[in-house]
């Protein structure tokens, strides 16, 4: 297929967004067409779409992500955590929550059952009310993004017009260790043992088998935590985080403290990549992947409320972002970290866009060796991957960071105005997989004009007046 055939078919699914929900007989014969033109592909992009049932953000924040057993919220129940997020996005949007049609929360550690009902404990400290219903979403280091992406296939099925995809991990309290007896079948299949790996030997494996040496990994470590020390230095932050209250415990002294939590505090500013390179591997003897170039094992809660476009018009809420597409793929599991590098062009495609269209990527640094491998695989600029740092400087409590990326992502976007449209969150996970979502940002339409709405002129905008 050749550039401009590959141009027209991306213009052609963004031009479908723009056919109304139920066309009126006599347009449904018509025909929207994708054409190249001498400006290029990109200018089909101008002009913007805006179906009522596209599904938008009009809330994503987030605590602090805080070291866990050290941190400044290790001593926080989950649900505290995730309360508190739930009260951030009704607090900032103003709706009811009762209106809320679901809540879906990822997490990853906790047992299943008692984290279910933690959440249910969460939502209620938060002020919904009994009669909105809440569950639990795993699909591991994406299980944030999940619940993102369940709320709006929900949202755009019509189950209900407003829903939360939410997400949190205590990792102080919940490590990450098997819990119960091994199958013995799995013997019977090697990618069944790989399953088993810890995630470090998985990062062993990618930097093995791709030639993603031990200097490209500190040098990308060194460059996380720099930008993210800048970007928070900035405020960059500030908009996305919730500040929790909460009793923290000296771990030295026992004596209890309440204090306020408003930072993430796990970056090392002035990080180098020489003095990462003299941390020892920790996964293998004479390895590569070592505490200063894999994610922090942290502590974090994040929200985002979702509903269809119409439903936002109708509240008067300003768009954050739009939700264009999602992707979840298999990969072997004894190589997962290179989850990324097959989600993110699967999603990118599903959104009809390139690659070269995404204008930040938000890309879970679970490990260095894999950050660095995706990238290079895709050939991405490395100035459009996590601008503010990522989970090496920042933490990845697992369950919480597929919604806590989303949230850096639609801030940052925001920040760039017209200078940035689309981005993309991703990461890989354990066992084998990996997860992309595309996002645009919102304003991509001029605000509603002082006109009254014409019903009957459905082929018009509708803020139209004649």
């Amino acid at each position: 297929m050749d550039y401009h055939t590959a141009a027209a078919n991306r213009q052609k699914i963004l031009l479908d967004h723009l056919r109304p929900a139920q066309e009126p007989e006599a347009m449904q014969h018509s025909q929207l067409e994708a054409a190249c033109c001498s400006a290029g592909d990109s200018a089909a992009y101008l002009r913007r779409s805006s179906a009522l049932d596209d599904v938008v953000v009009v809330s994503a924040l987030r605590t602090p992500v805080t070291k866990a057993r050290r941190g400044g919220l290790k001593d926080t129940p989950a649900d505290d955590l995730l309360a508190a997020v739930l009260k951030g996005v009704i607090s900032q949007t103003g709706i009811n929550p009762a209106d809320v049609g679901d809540l879906v929360v990822g997490t990853v550690l906790s047992l299943s059952g008692q984290r279910a009902n933690e959440c249910r404990i969460a939502m209620l400290l938060a002020g919904f009310p009994n009669t909105v219903p809440v569950r639990t979403v795993n699909r591991q280091c994406s299980s944030g993004l999940q619940a993102i992406a369940d709320v709006a296939a929900s949202i755009k099925a019509g189950y209900y017009s407003i829903g939360i995809g939410a997400g949190v991990e205590q990792m102080t309290v919940d490590g990450m260790s098997w819990k119960g007896s091994v199958n013995p079948k799995i013997s019977e299949s090697k990618e069944a043992q790989d399953c088993m790996l810890p995630m470090g030997l998985t990062s062993e494996n990618v930097a093995a088998q791709f030639g993603v040496s031990r200097e490209q990994q500190d040098k990308l470590a060194a460059r996380s935590h720099n930008r993210a020390a800048a970007a928070q230095k900035a405020g960059k932050f500030k908009a996305e985080i919730v500040p929790v209250t909460t009793t923290w415990k000296d771990p030295k002294t026992e004596e209890e403290k309440q204090l306020t939590v408003s930072a993430d505090d796990g970056i090392r500013e002035g990080a180098t990549a020489a003095a990462l390179g003299k941390l020892p591997a920790v996964f293998k003897k004479g390895g590569s992947t070592t505490a200063g170039n894999s994610s922090q094992v942290s502590d974090g809660a994040s929200a985002v409320l979702l509903m269809s476009r119409a439903e936002a018009l109708k509240r008067g809420l300003p768009i954050l972002g739009i939700f264009r597409s999602f992707s979840a793929v298999g990969v072997p599991p004894g190589i997962m970290g290179i989850g990324p590098a097959v989600a993110i062009p699967d999603a990118v495609k599903r959104a009809g866009l390139s690659l070269d269209d995404i204008d930040v990527f938000e890309l879970n640094e679970a490990f260095a060796s894999q950050a660095t491998y995706c990238i290079e695989k895709l050939g991405l600029d490395a100035a459009k991957v996590n601008p503010n740092g990522g989970a090496i400087a920042l933490g990845h409590p697992l369950g919480c960071t597929g919604a806590k990326l989303t949230a850096t992502l639609l801030h940052e976007l925001a920040r760039r105005g017209r200078g940035a449209r689309f981005g993309v969150v991703s990461m890989c996970i354990g066992s084998g997989m990996g997860a992309a979502a595309v996002f645009e940002a919102g304003g991509e339409i001029d605000g509603p004009a002082n006109a009254a709405v014409q019903r009957q002129q459905q082929h018009l905008s509708r803020d139209a007046n004649v």
